[in-house]
C-alpha cells in the first residue's frame, strides 16, 4: 500500500474503540435524541471511509470507485463533527425537560450542514462527468461548512458573555467545546484548502497536481500535513468529546439540591 492506504488503515485502527465508546454513550443518551449520535455517526464514516480505501489500494485493477467512495466520505466526514459541536452547545441551553427554548439557530445550522453534505455528494457523483461543476458543487458544500463552524464560534462567544447563567457541568463542557473549537478550525481550513486544489479522487499513482496548494491535495498531496491538519485534530476532538461524556454528569446540574431554574435562564425564553 502507498501512504495514503497505510493512513487509512491507520485511521480504521483509531476509531474503532470510539465506535464502541460513542455507541455507548449515544445508545445511553438516546440515539434519536442526537445529543451525541453525531459523533457517533462520524467515527462510522472513519471506519467505512479508510475501509473503503484500503481495499481500492488492495484490488487490482484499480477500482476508481472505491476511491470515490473513501475519499467522499473522508470529505463529508466533516459534517457530524461540526454537528457532533453543534449538539454540545445545544445541551447548555437544555432545559429540566431536555428540551431548549429557541430551536431556530439549531434548526438553522442543521439545515446548512445538511445542505453542505448533499451538494458536495452531489459534487462526487458528477466528477466523471463535469470536472469544473463537480468541482463547484464541493466548494460550495465546504462554503456552508465553513459559514457552520464561524456560527458555532458565535454561538460560543455567547455562551461565554453570558457564562453566570450556566451551570456547573454545562460550564465545563462550554470549556471542553472551547477548547475544541481550534482543532475544529484548522480541519476546517484544510478542508477547504484540499477541495479547492483536489480535482481527481482515483489512485495517486495515476493523479498529478501542479497547483500552488498542490500540498493540500487530498489525493496527492503531503501526507504529513494530512496527518498534523485532518487526522490528529479530528481525533483530538473525539477524545476531547468522548471523554466529557463520561466525565461530566450534565444530568446532575437539574438535580443539585440549590438549584433555582429562575438562576440559569438561557435555557427560557
Amino acid at each position: 500500500m502507498n501512504t495514503q492506504g497505510i493512513l487509512a488503515a491507520v485511521t480504521i485502527v483509531m476509531y474503532i474503540p470510539f465506535l464502541f465508546t460513542s455507541f455507548k454513550v449515544a445508545s445511553k443518551c438516546g440515539i434519536w435524541r442526537g445529543r451525541w449520535t453525531s459523533l457517533l455517526v462520524f467515527c462510522i464514516i472513519r471506519v467505512l471511509g479508510g475501509a473503503f480505501l484500503v481495499a481500492a489500494e488492495k484490488i487490482t485493477p484499480a477500482n476508481n470507485g472505491l476511491y470515490t467512495a473513501g475519499y467522499m466520505l473522508e470529505v463529508v466526514g466533516l459534517a457530524p463533527l461540526l454537528l457532533s459541536t453543534l449538539s454540545l452547545l445545544r445541551l447548555i441551553f437544555d432545559g429540566p425537560d431536555g428540551e431548549p427554548t429557541d430551536e431556530s439557530i439549531f434548526h438553522s445550522l442543521r439545515t446548512f450542514n445538511a445542505a453542505g453534505v448533499l451538494v458536495t455528494v452531489i459534487g462526487f457523483f458528477t466528477v466523471s462527468r463535469s470536472s469544473s461543476g463537480s468541482s463547484t458543487l464541493r466548494k460550495s458544500g465546504f462554503i456552508l461548512f465553513s459559514i457552520h463552524y464561524i456560527a458555532l464560534v458565535g454561538i460560543c462567544i455567547f455562551c461565554w458573555t453570558k457564562v453566570h447563567l450556566v451551570m456547573k457541568y454545562r460550564k465545563r463542557l462550554l470549556k471542553v467545546i472551547s477548547f475544541a473549537l481550534p482543532f475544529l478550525a484548522v480541519r476546517t481550513v484544510y478542508g477547504v484548502l484540499s477541495t479547492i486544489t483536489t480535482d481527481t479522487f482515483t489512485s495517486s499513482t495515476t493523479s498529478s497536481n501542479t497547483s500552488s496548494l498542490a500540498e493540500f491535495d487530498l489525493v496527492t498531496g503531503n501526507w504529513e500535513i494530512f496527518l498534523v491538519m485532518d487526522m490528529i485534530t479530528e481525533y483530538a476532538i473525539v477524545i476531547f468529546y468522548t471523554i466529557s461524556a463520561f466525565i461530566l454528569p450534565l444530568d446532575q446540574d437539574f438535580k443539585a439540591p440549590d438549584f433555582i431554574e429562575d438562576e440559569f435562564p438561557l435555557n427560557r425564553p
